[in-house]
């Protein structure tokens, strides 16, 4: 066999092995979003009535338990560079007028703000998170790509409320990553982390107490809305913490609308046809508190929800219990009901 007759049998069993190999594959399965259901949260452990924060999945019936407290800050893993508090842990940040860590100290914090700050002062908003989600609006500046320019910041949560316990945190960019150098304030020895960005996830989650990265929430595409304690407006433009915060999956694109029931429009009756008109937000709190109040019956049962999940489902979802009032639930265990309106 020449060269020339040896290349082309070669080629034909290159394509017959390809032929084989893509004939033999397993066909791609598309599960149908789910109907709907009625499910129960899982906020509550042995320890507190609202231990986690519980991710829900209306497509696939599908709820999930994180601990609240696994996480100080997250990082975006989309083209821009900022970091988040974890709302749920009672965390409080600020810039100081300092770039390097290493003279960040006790003595000298480069700033004089007091973290556990008194919930009366609106001024105090400025310690957190804007709570409708706004990533623009973090107690963290965009993290620049010149280095000099990325401050320290003081972080105190939950159970860290003693000064010399507050973490100084830098963070900088690492190529298309960070890099994020970290102590407790009353330390002397720097950690470093490199971190990069994960693109099937809305945020890299960083635990600073057990120094590494840690998965706090489900994939960007597999979860819709949670509920955990979490930081909110106090009524006084002033932060405060509280438990049965409902959160939807904003940054990935979920939102939601909230539907007053009348004599004619129900939970029950509303259809696809009442989508049209319907006015959707897509901030974090776009269900927040609103859903519900700690004192006589709880849930308010005069109200219910569309979703939009990020596939182009929409949802109807209204609350069943939450352990306040005469509504039979456990507090920490609340029981949301849904049920498919229209397929994305």
């Amino acid at each position: 066999m020449n060269k020339l007759n040896s290349m082309i049998a070669i080629a034909a069993l290159a394509i017959t092995f390809t032929a084989c190999k893509k004939n033999t594959e397993e066909p791609i399965i598309v599960v149908p979003p789910s109907d709907g259901s009625t499910i129960t949260l899982s906020g509550k452990t042995a320890e507190s009535n609202y231990a986690n924060i519980a991710y829900v999945d209306l497509s696939t019936d599908k709820s999930t338990a994180v601990d609240r407290k696994s996480f100080n800050i997250g990082l975006t893993s989309d083209s821009r560079f900022r970091a988040v508090l974890n709302a749920s842990y009672q965390t409080t940040a600020v810039a100081t007028s300092k770039t390097d860590i290493n003279v960040v100290t006790v003595a000298d914090p480069g700033t004089t703000t007091e973290l556990n700050h008194n919930i009366s002062d609106p001024l105090t908003a400025s310690l957190v998170d804007s709570w409708d989600g706004d990533i623009t609006k973090t107690v963290f500046a965009e993290v620049s790509a010149t280095d000099t320019e990325n401050k320290v910041y003081l972080i105190s949560f939950e159970g860290s409320k003693d000064k010399d316990k507050w973490f100084k945190v830098k963070i900088s960019r690492n190529g298309t990553g960070y890099k994020l150098q970290y102590a407790r304030l009353g330390e002397t020895i720097i950690k470093t982390l490199d971190i990069a960005k994960n693109a099937d996830y809305n945020l890299v989650f960083v635990s600073l107490e057990n120094n590494k990265t840690v998965n706090a929430e489900p994939k960007k595409l597999e979860w819709d809305l949670s509920w955990s304690y979490s930081t909110y407006n106090s009524g006084l433009g002033s932060p405060y913490w509280f438990q049965d915060f409902i959160s939807i999956n904003y940054l990935a694109g979920v939102s939601a609308a909230q539907i007053e029931e009348t004599g004619t429009l129900t939970y029950s009756s509303f259809a696809e046809s009442n989508i049209s008109g319907l006015t959707f937000l897509t901030t974090r709190d776009a269900i927040g508190d609103k859903w519900r109040v700690t004192t006589g019956t709880g849930i308010r049962t005069n109200r219910f929800y569309i979703l939009k999940d990020s596939a182009g489902n929409y949802y109807k979802l209204r609350f069943v219990s939450m352990g306040v009032g005469n509504d039979g639930g456990e507090r920490g265990k609340p029981v949301i009901e849904y049920k498919l309106v229209k397929k994305g």
